[in-house]
């Protein structure tokens, strides 16, 4: 059985092709560029083959050895040289904005790899799909991994301008379904298992799908949560449409209901995006099996503490800017105080949302109370002494990968490796902070607006709201 996707990626096409060519991959994506890159070596084709050739591999283990096997291939392309001919292509047609490519993926269940799939069996696979979707007319670089237990995967990256013509390739829903058909004829020939007779609503975004997988939350998968929630409480049709409205949530009707949770611009359609259970009808009848509404159980909370004061209260100094924000945006998370958590539905959607980025906010609010930074200018000071700092660091690196092409003594040149190492490491960790700069100035002005929004709606919940209302999908 194997699950596929395709969705369209903007950005640099070089690093989309390392990513797709890589079996060791990590969550971060600056890790598919190499140490030390300037932003115009990245774009070079020799760095993406020198990179893509180290890591174009895949580990089997037989017995005491190690096997190492190319799993990439290109349809209408050379796999060393992909980057060059789709953006010759593009450069051909005059077509170099916009999607730079398409990226899917091909999954198959660890059941699989019990019934006797191979690495070489799905790279078959993999590239036989290729060429029925997009061989006529499209270059694809196609590329298996199996970079852990009972995960093996393809991934296609597909040039959205055609060769033959320059025709832009669009993706549809009707190409979801396709790739879905074609892939499962694949594994009738190869005597795989397949879902038979699928139900709508049940395709994922592999973002979410790999998210879901991993335990992280996503947009689709929180509201969902909530509207299954919102189900069990109710027990009546309007009662429950009439609590989401209360929430702040617009409910508009149709064939099919599209609902849009607080602080979001578009909603999403319940039985196009949920499937069968999400029908008018399936609600219905999912209300009139509530016995009783269900309410969520908050633990009492515990006797307050008592603390002394020292010092004077009036003179004690209270913080401001960035550190005010993301303690306060904390707070608004249902994160901060530690020992006394909100009700979870108490929680503004928009700040729930971001509970999926709790490790970045934390590791920023750490570094903004680290070094006491407070406006955008102290933030700029610290993110110029990062870079001037890196800048020393690289020019150390580099004289020493000068000292050691020169070295011919063995323990001096493994001491000056070791030295090296311990600099790529330490300009590693100084990247990294710099990012976190990065994000919280982009970070900040996100923050404040879903404050704000926040505001605008508790005002508006102040207003009576008429019973009918939520019926004709207005607020």
């Amino acid at each position: 059985m194997a699950i596929t996707s395709i969705w369209s990626v903007k950005g640099w096409l070089g690093k989309l092709l390392i990513y797709a060519e890589n079996p060791d991959k990590t969550q971060d994506p600056a890790y598919y560029e190499k140490q030390g890159m300037t932003a115009a070596q990245a774009q070079g084709l020799s760095d993406v083959i020198d990179y893509a050739s180290q890591a174009r591999k895949t580990q089997m283990t037989n017995e005491n050895a190690v096997i190492l096997r190319h799993y990439v291939s290109g349809v209408n392309c050379d796999p060393d040289t992909a980057r060059d001919e789709m953006i010759a292509v593009k450069r051909k047609f005059g077509k170099e904005d916009g999607v730079v490519a398409y990226h899917g993926i091909q999954s198959f269940a660890p059941t699989d790899l019990q019934a006797g799939l191979t690495p070489d069996m799905a790279h078959e696979i993999g590239v036989n799909l290729a060429k029925r979707l997009w061989g006529d007319k499209y270059q694809v670089l196609v590329a298996t991994h199996l970079d852990k237990a009972n995960h093996l995967h393809s991934h296609f990256i597909v040039n959205t301008v055609s060769w033959t013509d320059g025709i832009r390739y669009h993706r549809t829903e009707r190409d979801y379904y396709n790739m879905q058909i074609e892939s499962d004829k694949l594994c009738r020939e190869y005597g795989l298992s397949i879902i038979e007779e699928p139900k709508r609503g049940k395709s994922q975004h592999y973002g979410e799908w790999k998210a879901e997988k991993e335990g992280n939350l996503t947009y689709r998968g929180m509201l969902k949560a909530e509207l299954d929630h919102a189900i069990l409480e109710s027990m009546t049709e309007r009662q429950l449409w009439d609590n989401l409205y209360k929430k702040g949530w617009r409910i508009k009707f149709g064939k099919d209901i599209t609902v849009c949770p607080p602080g979001k611009d578009r909603g999403l359609k319940l039985y196009r995006n949920f499937g069968e259970d999400y029908s008018i009808a399936a609600i219905r009848n999912r209300i009139l099996a509530n016995s009783r509404p269900q309410r969520i159980l908050i633990p009492p909370e515990k006797p307050p503490k008592r603390a002394r004061l020292v010092g004077q209260l009036h003179t004690a100094k209270r913080i401001a800017g960035f550190r005010a924000l993301y303690f306060s945006y904390l707070y608004k998370m249902g994160v901060l105080p530690k020992k006394k958590r909100k009700n979870p539905n108490s929680v503004y959607f928009l700040f729930r949302e971001d509970i999926r980025f709790i490790q970045n906010i934390s590791r920023e609010t750490r570094l903004l109370v680290a070094h006491k930074i407070d406006t955008a200018e102290q933030l700029t000071v610290h993110k110029d002494g990062l870079a001037s700092e890196i800048a020393g660091l690289v020019e150390a690196r580099k004289q020493l990968r000068n000292r050691a092409r020169s070295e011919k003594n063995e323990d001096k040149l493994a001491a000056i490796k070791t030295e090296i190492a311990s600099l790529s490491t330490e300009i590693g960790e100084l990247r990294k902070e710099v990012v976190l700069c990065e994000d919280i100035e982009s970070r900040s002005a996100v923050m404040k607006e879903k404050i704000r929004k926040a505001a605008d709606d508790n005002k508006s919940k102040g207003k009576e709201m008429k019973k009918h209302e939520p019926f004709r999908g207005r607020r």
